[in-house]
């Protein structure tokens, strides 16, 4: 079953591509007609392409793996961290950092001086510093959380970026494809598709369809975390199944390392014994 349907994206204006004039000619696949002088993206390739995606965001999440979310521009900057946060994903709303993912201890180092920032504020050493000093660091903490926060939990690179509007944040699709790391991205007219492994062609500059887009494809991702979890409690269940045979395996393993301990402590014995002895015998 398709996680979203043609009058639902409809609906949520998908199709509305960019003037006639600003399209890029490799977007031309997706392309449904041109109206007006703007260009309609076919809605029925739309389809395919959120249930393709959908299905390798899902296998993704469910092998424990992150996805980075990128989106800074003003239209879909809450929408992505609202669905970020609710899948516990990831998520860059603020300008992106250069070398990010190509620098990325660079970046994690700053993450660190977070943490020693909310460390020294526990522990007592905040408050022997200056009221100058404190307020410097105060600033710095207040900067680091800004464009760093939504990434404090990101300790590796991540398997996977989705990005909205390719243009924008074509210094992220750069890093990803320097790095051999798959790019989904919400692809519009204006777009170069060649660069991205996973392309959904839509309108990505109305909130409205960022939200239909985003809402299946978190789904999707919903999906595969609840299914790990489902695996992880199944596995122990199946190794407790057979209780008997274990045992009858096991039992002679405990025994063996009793002797063994037991033959280690009567020769240490023997050893304390020969030297209290020797030590007699020097007496």
């Amino acid at each position: 079953m398709p996680r979203t349907n043609f009058d639902q994206l409809l609906e949520a204006g998908v199709h509305f591509g960019h003037l006639k004039r600003k399209w890029n000619p490799a977007m031309a696949p997706y392309i449904f007609m041109e109206r007006n002088g703007i260009h309609i993206i076919d809605l029925h390739k739309t389809v395919a392409k959120v249930d393709e995606a959908a299905e390798a965001l899902k296998q993704i999440a469910k092998s424990g793996r992150k996805i980075l979310f990128v989106a800074t521009k003003k239209q879909a900057k809450q929408v992505v961290a609202d669905r970020a946060v609710a899948i516990n994903m990831p998520y860059v709303i603020e300008r992106w950092p250069g070398g990010m993912l190509t620098n990325f201890p660079t970046i994690r180092k700053a993450v660190k001086k977070m943490s020693s920032i909310d460390k020294m504020t526990k522990d007592g050493t905040f408050d022997n510093l200056s009221k100058r000093e404190k307020l410097q660091i105060t600033r710095q903490r207040a900067k680091l959380e800004k464009t760093l926060g939504s990434i404090a939990d990101l300790t590796r690179l991540p398997s996977a970026l989705f990005v909205i509007d390719v243009m924008k944040e074509n210094i992220a699709v750069r890093e990803a494809n320097r790095l051999g790391i798959p790019v989904f991205a919400m692809v519009d007219t204006n777009s170069n598709p060649n660069d991205i492994d996973f392309v959904i062609p839509a309108n990505d500059d109305a909130t409205k369809s960022i939200e239909v887009v985003l809402d299946a494809v978190c789904a999707a991702i919903t999906e595969g975390l609840e299914e790990r979890k489902a695996e992880k409690i199944d596995v122990p269940a199946a190794a407790g199944g057979d209780e008997e045979a274990p045992k009858r395996e096991r039992n002679p393993k405990p025994a063996k390392k009793e002797r063994t301990k037991k033959e280690d402590g009567e020769a240490l014995n023997a050893k304390i014994v020969d030297k209290f002895k020797s030590d007699d015998d020097e007496l």
